[in-house]
């Protein structure tokens, strides 16, 4: 375990969870800590009561000063800082080193680490991914971690790492931004659709960053990748980790590579079954490529297949994904929260079997809707739009020449117009195609929201 932290000044800058969390890594690793936050409102004696060693915390808040630039040894992002912020261009033509809170965790962690990325489906395949380790591990010396953009932040836990442990961990493209020895033994790239291009200005840009989670892999790491997908398809060229490919189609002509595909509505390991399709309790196309990338990893880090068999067929779905709610009046109710891209709430449109009542509108990370709209194709009869991007969504389907659109003044509005709405034999899905931050702290806030609007009708 490297520790190229201890007796540096560190800036940790956001004090957000994964700012605290790397802030409290780094005192416990001998370094001296600046929380920084550019927010002045932030309360510091709130932020400084979540440390056990307080008294060796630096808060700073609103404008850092410039002798504490100039003490600044080493500049630690929380995920939501861009590198094209003002200071972090500052600091680092200063020299200072600038690196992520997942590569903090990284680097002061011990064990073998399975990273998963992608534009939709990290959550899922995270979380399944870390079931079936925790069953593989059951009974014997390992511990099993499931981190990153998941819940907890990787810097939450790395202390708690030994040689035996098992880290999951779902990573953003925000956190590959700034990786340097980053290295999985088993990574995935599960797809990259347009997102969050508000942040990494094109999709060439996006899909590089990407990328980069297989940059430090070697030929003794594996790397899992969409064959469908033309974009992570390519990321097998030029790369130094063995590519385990994993397809809907039937037998893909892949020479040379290790895959995963359906057959005869099996999910297949190299031909060998693993797990029946109708045994999968999730809904969704999209969720058996989720299925088949878990897979994928489990079997290349030496799970048996009845131990990945028999987790696949409990497993249910995460919260805020798809996520059943109730059944009123014969309308079944979805909570999809975390759809927050066009392609993601595509994804789940395409899983309802009922005529759908959508609740859609959000943030602005500026995005087409086109496709959004498309993929209503005789399924959405009723569109309900709140958030900043609710007159942009109406008109994109408009233009398709969908009309059938209420504009509503928040959630617990677009619930009660979607009840009054929805009919027996109907579904109500909540799948906003954008982010949540516009009203709502994040997209959890906003799925327990709608649970409980639901729930009061």
């Amino acid at each position: 375990m490297s520790n190229r932290y201890k007796g540096k000044n560190c800036l940790v800058f956001g004090t957000g969870v994964s700012g605290r969390a790397a802030a409290g890594l780094l005192l416990k690793n001998g370094a001296r800590v600046t929380l920084f936050d550019e927010n002045g409102k932030t309360d510091s004696e709130a932020l400084r009561a979540g440390f056990d060693n307080a008294e060796k915390l630096n808060i700073v808040l609103g404008t850092l000063a410039e002798e504490e630039k100039k003490e600044t040894d080493i500049l630690v992002l929380s995920p939501g800082v861009p590198l094209d912020n003002p200071l972090v261009k500052e600091l680092s033509k200063r020299g200072v080193y600038v690196t992520g809170e997942i590569e903090l965790g990284f680097e002061l962690s011990r064990g073998e680490l399975l990273a998963i990325t992608g534009t939709n489906g990290k959550t899922t395949t995270t979380t399944l991914l870390g079931e079936i380790m925790k069953a593989y591990s059951d009974g014997t010396d390992r511990n099993v971690l499931v981190v990153g953009n998941i819940g907890d932040p990787y810097t939450l836990h790395a202390d708690e790492t030994t040689d035996t442990t098992i880290t999951v961990a779902e990573i953003s493209s925000f956190q590959l931004e700034t990786i340097h020895t980053f290295k999985p033994r088993i990574s995935a790239v599960l797809n990259v659709t347009p997102d969050h291009l508000n942040r990494h200005h094109s999709m060439e840009n996006y899909a590089a960053v990407k990328k980069r989670i297989s940059e430090n892999q070697d030929k003794d790491d594996t790397l899992v990748l969409n064959y469908d997908d033309p974009v992570t398809r390519a990321m097998a060229e030029d790369q130094s980790a063995d590519v385990v490919f994993f397809t809907g189609q039937g037998v893909p002509v892949i020479e040379k590579r290790d895959f995963v595909h359906i057959l005869d509505g099996t999910i297949c390991y190299n031909g060998s079954r693993i797990v029946d399709i109708d045994d999968i309790q999730l809904l969704g196309r999209h969720n058996l490529e989720n299925v088949m990338a878990a897979v994928a990893m489990a079997m290349r880090f030496g799970v048996p297949d009845d131990v990945i068999r028999d987790t696949v067929r409990n497993f249910k779905a995460v919260e805020h994904r798809i996520e059943y709610v109730r059944t009123l009046n014969g309308v079944d109710y979805y909570n999809d929260s975390k759809g927050t891209n066009p392609d993601a709430a595509i994804k789940a449109v395409e899983a309802m079997i009922k005529p759908t009542v959508l609740i859609g509108g959000g943030y602005d990370k500026k995005s087409s809707y086109d496709e959004f709209i498309e993929a209503f194709d005789g399924k959405v009869k009723l569109l309900i739009l709140i958030g900043e991007t609710a007159e942009a969504i109406k008109e994109c389907a408009l233009r398709h020449g969908f009309g059938a659109v209420i504009m509503a003044d928040d959630l617990c509005d677009a619930v009660n117009i979607a009840y009054d709405n929805a009919r027996d034999g109907d579904a109500v899905l909540l799948s906003p195609a954008c982010a949540s931050w516009d009203m709502f702290k994040n997209y959890e806030e906003r799925g327990r929201l709608f649970k409980e609007y639901v729930s009061s009708l």
